[in-house]
């Protein structure tokens, strides 16, 4: 005999349950994860260049000081 499986009644009620097969699932992973550092890559690119033009504020003693430079900004 087989395994057997309980799924919750609340999973199939929202709809929330999605079977698909494992290699299906993997290849969906791999193509997350090279989007997640892409993108990740390009938000780097962009933060190193506002540091090279200055757009660079702290560091800070304090919450305090933070807030104080945060609404200066405005």
């Amino acid at each position: 005999m087989g395994k057997i499986i309980t799924i919750p009644k609340e999973l199939i009620k929202k709809g929330e349950l999605v079977i698909i097969p494992r290699k299906e699932y993997e290849a969906i992973l791999r193509v997350l994860r090279k989007k997640a550092r892409t993108q990740l890559n390009k938000d780097l690119k962009e933060a190193l260049k506002e540091v090279k033009r200055g757009k660079l504020i702290g560091p800070f003693e304090n919450v305090k000081d933070l807030i104080k430079s945060l609404n200066s900004k405005k």
